[in-house]
């Protein structure tokens, strides 16, 4: 996950909507978002929200103080494109989630299909690390990884699975389970995907 020339070039040979984790409209990640009742000025990051449309409907929604955050700085320069204008309204922010130090800490923390490129424990660690760090009291992590019956692989490169407990058991005693679902996601070639998502509160 830390390859930045990988990501770079995914985002070079195809466009995001060719790629294996697309979405139209990620309706999980919104109907999630918008269950928490957080404020239209609360800070809300995507972490590897890269070219996602997740931004594009956050903005939709009236969501006022959103960050993106991505390994490659051309798939955000797809958003960047996409939005014209109104990107002008997003902070955009290139880096490794393992060990960037962010200005400011985050009500929503929103992880859609990074956290299991973390094969490492010390990879892993330290993101866990930097999301307890910069996530507020009382902020929310919604995150999805490919369930235990998903993908063995993405993109080229080896992945690790989570069922529900097991993500549980990884994440740190103050962090609540709040919510927890699964989703079949079909790829743009057709195939299924089968993600789990959570929902968890910061004591």
């Amino acid at each position: 996950m830390t390859d930045k020339t990988h990501w770079n070039n995914i985002y070079n040979k195809k466009s995001p909507n060719e790629v294996s984790w697309y979405q139209p409209t990620p309706n999980i990640s919104l109907t999630l978002i918008e269950s928490l009742k957080v404020n239209k000025n609360d800070s809300i990051i995507d972490v590897g929200g890269g070219a996602s449309t997740f931004v594009d409907n956050l903005l939709k929604k009236s969501y006022e103080k959103v960050t993106v955050f991505d390994l490659s700085e051309n798939a955000l320069n797809h958003s960047r494109k996409r939005l014209n204008q109104e990107s002008e309204k997003i902070v955009w922010v290139v880096g490794d989630i393992t060990g960037h130090k962010f200005e400011s800490k985050y009500k929503v923390w929103h992880d859609r299909a990074v956290f299991h490129f973390l094969t490492t424990p010390e990879h892993q660690n330290k993101y866990i690390e930097n999301l307890i760090n910069f996530l507020e009291s009382k902020g929310y992590l919604i995150i999805s990884t490919f369930a235990e019956d998903g993908p063995l692989k993405c993109s080229g490169l080896e992945i690790v699975r989570y069922s529900k407990e097991e993500l549980i058991k990884k994440m740190p005693d103050n962090l609540n389970l709040v919510q927890f679902q699964k989703e079949t996601h079909i790829s743009p070639a057709g195939k299924e995907q089968r993600f789990n998502y959570w929902v968890f509160q910061k004591r």
